[in-house]
């Protein structure tokens, strides 16, 4: 068991653990589990964990092709699954929107203040000035029922199809990179317009999240698939480590979302 661990960081050890335990229940109970809306970094927890030989399957969805934030469905292996098993909605926010604009930020602190957790709701899709969200099918009525409005704006929610989705395409532009090392502060301080002195700054204001995660740690070792955020700055990941130079400095090829 502890051959697990030790592929992944200590901080994951929780949701390892659950991974495990949603296995054991499916191969136990010969029964499906259902997951909240995860983050790329938990669902390639999950792959890694269940593999391909297992007795156990799993298929992930998050409203559309593409979703960041999915539902992962863990099933025998005798299940064929359908769309419908992930119960997945869509909400569109009705609002004056000639004379207010709401921002993802907003969105997100309001689906928030109503006590749900980020996990309990997936994607917030914005495109000009219409705005929707995916949800849990079983927090629609609930969520129909507090939220009433975004900051002093106040809102209406109308549950859509998936054909009146929304989506934009994420493109990410590859550079090729060298760090002086892989903390967290010298990659940002080379991938983002930032002095080293600055990325630090923001790290211990909690302003960068890696794998979705703050990370506060300045000295935060960073590895091959990671995902780093920064607030006003955007978003970037590591897409390979191609080694050291001579001089021990490392090549990386990041992608950069803006």
């Amino acid at each position: 068991m502890s051959n697990i661990y030790q592929h992944f960081r200590a901080d994951e050890k929780e949701f390892i653990d659950q991974v495990l335990n949603w296995q054991e229940y499916v191969e136990d109970s010969y029964a499906p589990k259902l997951t909240d809306f995860l983050d790329p970094r938990q669902i390639h927890i999950i792959k890694s964990i269940i593999g391909t030989h297992s007795q156990v399957k799993y298929l992930e969805f998050g409203g559309y092709e593409g979703a960041e934030r999915k539902r992962v469905l863990l099933f025998p292996d005798y299940l064929v699954p359908e769309i419908k098993d992930f119960q997945i909605s869509i909400l569109e926010i009705d609002y004056p929107s000639k004379f207010i604009t709401l921002s993802h930020r907003h969105v997100l602190g309001s689906l928030m203040s109503i006590g749900l957790k980020r996990e309990k709701f997936g994607d917030i899709l914005i495109q000009q000035d219409r705005i929707q969200f995916i949800i849990p099918t079983e927090m629609l009525h609930y969520i129909q029922m507090e939220l009433k409005q975004i900051g002093k704006t106040t809102i209406q929610l109308k549950e859509v199809a998936y054909h009146e989705l929304i989506t934009a395409d994420e493109e990410w532009k590859e550079q090729s990179v060298t760090v002086s090392s892989l903390r967290l502060d010298a990659i940002l301080s080379t991938v983002f317009p930032l002095s080293r002195q600055k990325a630090q700054t923001m790290i211990q204001h909690k302003l960068v999240k890696v794998n979705w995660k703050e990370v506060e740690q300045v000295s935060f070792v960073c590895e091959e698939g990671d995902v780093i955020s920064v607030r006003g700055f955007g978003r970037c990941k590591i897409i390979t480590m191609d080694g050291q130079t001579k001089k021990e400095k490392w090549r990386l090829i990041v992608g950069l979302l803006k």
